[in-house]
């Protein structure tokens, strides 16, 4: 393949301008694609939220390189900024930057990509042909050779449906003008939609979060509000998280106020509630599922997250997880259904590799359906995979970052009916355990098929783990232990 062909970046989000700026350090030209008319476009979707992550853990290695010889003032790193925020004082900056701004592309959409003369039938030399990727502008219809492809396209324009069985309920498509995929501006340009109305919000992760967080707020301007929430968990006591336990302080104070909200009936919660039919009455919309029914409502708020799509990818080999839809070897550390611990490894190049090699999917749609990704993930997903497009593995494999910890694990809600069958992080818990203590020893720092370091060190010596795959102890003692099992 020709290596002075360019590196194709397919997004142009924190991630993708990330990689940008990886490509050009390591000597590689960067051809960045972006869909929207400005860069961080599906930022700019949620501009009115408030991030869990400070300017510090939002600002890439190698893109503050960049931006440092343009003479850039870095935020207050102990602040948090806005979605918006980042793209004003962050993206664009960056975007216009003499380095970067001669590979950006808005406006250009990327409709497919293949291997030259090769669709995914084909054997015979396939890692040896460059590849094609075609993508539309206002000018029409353009195909670009690349050595290599870096998906950051992320999937917020890609929401999930309310329905309990992955398909939207029934009734969501007719009653579409009053359902909000994601997370709308209830206190700003959307304010008229929800104030003095009832309001339906469907979901349990933190997108959900801040929507109630909002809703509540505007009850207390306007009289009249009733706020229903509808989740699938069993519980809240999951749902709300780490609280003080966070890392992430502004991730579990937000737990903490969903918490109040409920405690003193500003939310009204339906847990258990699997969402079968939505049926437009004379009194407003109803919620069915499980032979339960929601009080009717006004406005439908759907913050169910959601799911990657791989179309344009469908003419090359990748390895995707059945379930997550993320790639094979990363969806054990993620997949909800099996990691346990409140943080997640640092992972590259290795984990995100597929059968044609060169094309890594990053960032948000790496993750594919399951949750919580951080943006310093990203980071350190481009700095690896651009470390292995420039054929120094050493680099790639190497692990440069620790995340913070939720303060959660599932094994601390074995008592729930969903979680009793998941499998344990690591050893039991010791009677008093500190509360600096990390998750089952901290995150592995080598191994792919460890969870934890203590998974990996008992797989070091020998053994077959800490018990991952194991029937789950029992919870621990003590809310400071991060885990027992």
């Amino acid at each position: 393949m020709n290596t002075a062909l360019p590196v194709v970046v397919i997004g142009a989000g924190p991630v993708g301008l990330a990689a940008a700026a990886h490509l050009l350090e390591r000597g590689l030209t960067p051809m960045v694609l972006e869909a929207g008319e400005s860069v961080g476009a599906g930022m700019l979707q949620w501009a009115h939220v408030r991030m869990f992550s400070p300017w510090e853990f939002t600002i890439d290695r190698a893109a503050g390189a960049v931006l440092a010889k343009q003479g850039w003032q870095a935020p207050n790193l102990a602040a948090f900024p806005t979605g918006g925020e980042v793209v004003a004082r962050y993206l664009k900056p960056l975007a216009d930057a003499p380095e970067i701004q001669p590979h950006l592309h808005l406006g250009a959409r990327v409709v497919v990509v293949t291997k030259q003369r090769r669709d995914r039938m084909k054997d015979a030399q396939r890692n040896d042909v460059p590849f094609v990727v075609r993508y539309e502008d206002a000018t029409g219809e353009h195909e670009v050779l690349a050595q290599a492809v870096i998906d950051a396209s992320g999937t917020i324009d890609n929401p999930n449906p309310m329905g309990a069985s992955g398909v939207p309920a029934l009734g969501e498509r007719s009653l579409q003008a009053h359902v909000f995929y994601g997370m709308p501006d209830v206190l700003g340009k959307n304010r008229e939609r929800y104030a003095g109305k009832r309001v339906l919000v469907v979901g349990s992760g933190h997108s959900a979060f801040n929507v109630l967080s909002d809703l509540a707020r505007l009850s207390k301007q306007v009289p009249g509000m009733q706020i229903e929430w509808a989740l699938r968990r069993p519980s809240l006591q999951r749902v709300l998280g780490g609280g003080e336990n966070d890392q992430l302080k502004e991730r579990g104070k937000l737990g903490l106020t969903i918490k109040q909200l409920v405690s003193e009936g500003t939310l009204r919660v339906t847990t258990s509630f699997h969402l079968d039919r939505l049926e437009k009455t004379a009194a407003g919309i109803v919620a069915h599922g499980d032979g339960k029914t929601i009080p009717a409502v006004d406005e439908v708020v759907a913050a169910t997250g959601f799911r990657p799509d791989t179309s344009l990818l469908s003419e090359l080999r990748i390895s995707l997880d059945l379930g997550t839809q993320s790639p094979t070897a990363l969806a054990p550390l993620i997949d909800p259904n099996q990691h346990s611990c409140g943080s997640v490894r640092p992972h590259g190049a290795e984990e995100l590799k597929h059968p044609d090699a060169n094309v890594y999917i990053v960032g948000m749609k790496s993750y594919g359906r399951a949750p919580t990704f951080l943006l310093l993930t990203g980071y350190e997903q481009v700095r690896s995979v651009v470390s292995a497009i420039a054929g120094d593995w050493d680099a790639a494999r190497r692990v440069e970052l620790v995340l913070p910890e939720t303060g959660v694990c599932v094994t601390q809600f074995a008592d729930e009916e969903e979680e009793a069958t998941q499998s344990s992080c690591c050893g039991p818990a010791p009677a008093e355990p500190a509360k600096e203590a990390a998750c089952c020893g901290g995150p592995a720092k080598d191994s792919s098929k460890a969870c934890c370091a203590e998974d990996e060190q008992a797989k070091a010596s020998g053994g077959a783990g800490c018990g991952c795959s194991a029937t789950p102890t029992k919870p621990a003692p003590a809310r400071t232990s991060c885990c027992a099992g």
